[in-house]
């Protein structure tokens, strides 16, 4: 098997230690720190999905009427936020894979024992995903991170930097030839009636005053997402790159590759953040709309960029702060990472402030909202959770999912395993 992986060394003849979760005091600030930023992203990009009763316009599902808050929380949004978050996470869900089986291996444990670790752990967040999307939330993410990973880790993982490479560059090209039939057929045939339903209908499980036929709706329209989520392609080939910047160290040992991570910060968000722009002035009518279906094809096959710019940018933003700093964060800081740690809790949290408060079968406060407004729900709902995973990491807690997920992943590996030696 061909790896980039730093094995440790030898285990005992007869047992190897037992196989655990990563401690806080290992882990490495950049990722941590990016997921507790960007969370406030995810409610961003979230909380419009809850505006259910406002006719939305060309993007997203932005509305499509507004004073000048809202067209500027739009635009703003459209730029930074939307299709970003979900490809950031699922390169950090990548590099997190790649750094828990080189601890593991680390650690003496068999290649078969890691293997079947990370099958149950993937297994287990798409059965949180499900349960989530049946109760609350439509637009869960987390069962297909758990699907990529049943498909990804088996399918790449031993493979070399030189075959995932090649299957990248695969990605991005088919991922291209997505976006360019895309953009033909908008201008071929441009259709805002037909964007207008599939807008509708991914609100309709807002939308629905009884929970119980809300939760029928949702969880089809999960089960649909679930699938796009791979057939896209654009979160399977940061799950690649993941990989390969894991393998590498990249976050770890920024100072080692701080070219490359300015690079990558530099260009991976500006062309983002460009097509976002040109995305956002058409959506408020600046720019005329009549291609914004196609800029949209574009601004989401983009996002696999940014989203790894993000990652970049927090990779160096990690590094001035441990360079200035060292162990001597300050409480912002100390903070964003506490809910990083806790990233997985932060998230579910989200749709416990959303899902009944705003909903048409909760307190249907949704309604009430405009795009400026709801961008004052989604931070506070962040910074609550902020709070709350400080408070947590205070007291020295994790947060009550990560502690959940890793009993379910670790349960049937708690004892020594017997072994005929070091692999």
């Amino acid at each position: 098997m061909t790896t980039h992986h730093t094995e440790g060394p030898p285990s005992t003849p007869d047992t190897v230690p037992p196989v655990r979760s990563t401690p806080v005091t290992e882990r490495v600030l950049a990722p941590d720190l990016a997921r507790g930023m960007m969370l406030l992203l995810i409610a961003l990009a979230h909380v419009p999905w809850f505006l259910y009763d406002a006719p939305v316009g060309y993007a997203m599902l932005h509305p499509a009427d507004g004073n000048l808050a809202d067209k500027i929380a739009q635009v703003l949004t459209l730029i930074v936020v939307d299709a970003r978050t979900h490809t950031m996470f699922g390169f950090l869900f990548a590099y997190g894979i790649g750094q828990m089986y080189a601890r593991q291996k680390a650690r003496g444990t068999s290649e078969k024992d890691v293997r079947g670790i990370l099958r149950t752990r993937h297994l287990w967040m798409l059965a949180f995903g499900a349960v989530h999307a049946l109760l609350l939330w439509q637009g869960d993410i987390l069962g297909t991170y758990g699907l990529i990973g049943l498909i990804m880790v088996p399918l790449f993982f031993h493979r070399s930097d030189r075959t995932l490479k090649i299957w990248l560059a695969v990605l991005l090209a088919l991922g291209a030839l997505v976006c360019a039939v895309s953009v033909l057929g908008s201008l071929l045939a441009p259709n805002a009636t037909a964007a207008a339903a599939a807008a509708d209908l991914q609100r309709a499980s807002i939308a629905e005053t009884s929970y119980l036929l809300s939760a029928v709706i949702r969880f089809p329209t999960w089960v649909f997402g679930l699938v796009s989520g791979l057939a896209t392609l654009a979160l399977p080939t940061v799950f690649l790159i993941g990989v390969l910047a894991a393998r590498h160290r990249i976050l770890e040992e920024p100072e080692r590759h701080l070219p490359l991570l300015r690079r990558v910060a530099v260009l991976g968000i500006a062309v983002g953040w460009i097509t976002g722009a040109v995305l956002g002035l058409q959506h408020v009518g600046v720019l005329d709309p009549a291609s914004a279906s196609a800029v949209a094809a574009v601004h989401f096959y983009t996002g696999i960029f940014t989203g790894v710019g993000y990652a970049a940018l927090f990779g160096l933003v990690a590094h001035r702060i441990t360079t200035v700093r060292g162990t001597n964060r300050s409480l912002p800081v100390q903070a964003l990472v506490s809910l990083g740690r806790r990233s997985l809790s932060g998230y579910l949290a989200q749709s416990l402030v959303f899902a009944p408060f705003l909903a048409a079968w909760g307190l249907g406060l949704g309604v009430h909202l405009s795009s400026w407004t709801a961008v004052l729900v989604a931070v506070g709902t962040w910074l609550l959770t902020v709070v709350a995973a400080y408070l947590l990491d205070r007291s020295g807690r994790r947060g009550p999912a990560e502690v959940l997920l890793r009993k379910l992943t670790y349960r049937r590996t708690s004892r020594p395993v017997h072994t005929t030696g070091a692999r």
